[in-house]
């Protein structure tokens, strides 16, 4: 249900995209303790110190939980490394004496807040001039210190009838998504870089079609 109403959410913006947003700026506060929290897809590799049999990799399922041998059913989704490394120390030490684990994320996808997701005419689909698809969507996990030019460099840029300049992200404030204009054009054709805001995780891009 909850799923449901925030896309229909979504796609109430979406549709509104086309409308005049305040522009977004860079007075937020990029969060200190951001930490990443593994999601389902991400691949893990865990090492099990001296126990070469028992140390696997794995991928997260989509419920949230992995795998391992002896463990079974064992939710990872929303914990660190650390912390999911811990859990495995905790199990295993029915079966192995003093355990050592170590957990490595090699595939990256995160939790669902803390992904950055992007609709509409992108790179790489049929918004960006091939497939059969009108509009594209991907989502990319968030690195520390994200701006609006990392953001461009990891999608691979904007769709050939894409507005740059008319694009704009959804950004939930206390509870409520706000919908703030960007200026993709002003910063990848003019170099301006006061257009480079910073991106949160959780955030939305929303890359609307031109009109011709």
């Amino acid at each position: 249900m909850f799923k449901s109403k925030a896309m229909v959410t979504l796609l109430a913006i979406f549709f509104l995209s086309g409308c005049s947003h305040p522009p977004l700026n860079n007075d937020i506060e990029i969060p200190s303790d951001y930490t990443y929290l593994i999601g389902p897809g991400d691949s893990l590799e865990i090492f099990v110190w001296d126990n070469p049999d028992i140390s696997r990799g794995v991928t997260v399922r989509p419920d949230g939980k992995i795998n391992t041998p002896l463990l079974d059913d064992l939710m990872a989704s929303g914990k660190t490394p650390s912390q999911l490394s811990r859990d495995i120390e905790a199990g295993l030490s029915k079966y192995v004496r003093d355990p050592i684990v170590a957990v490595m994320v090699s595939g990256f996808q995160g939790v669902y807040q803390q992904q950055v997701r992007v609709i509409g005419q992108i790179s790489g689909g049929g918004g960006g001039g091939g497939g059969g698809n009108r509009y594209s969507a991907k989502s990319l996990p968030y690195n520390q210190e994200m701006t609006l030019l990392d953001l461009m460099i990891q999608m691979g840029g904007i769709g050939q009838y894409g507005d740059g300049n008319r694009s704009s992200i959804i950004r939930n404030i206390d509870g409520k998504p706000h919908q703030f204009g960007i200026l993709i054009d002003d910063l990848i054709d003019n170099g301006d870089l006061t257009a480079n805001v910073k991106i949160l995780p959780g955030d939305i891009l929303i890359v609307p079609e031109a009109f011709f």
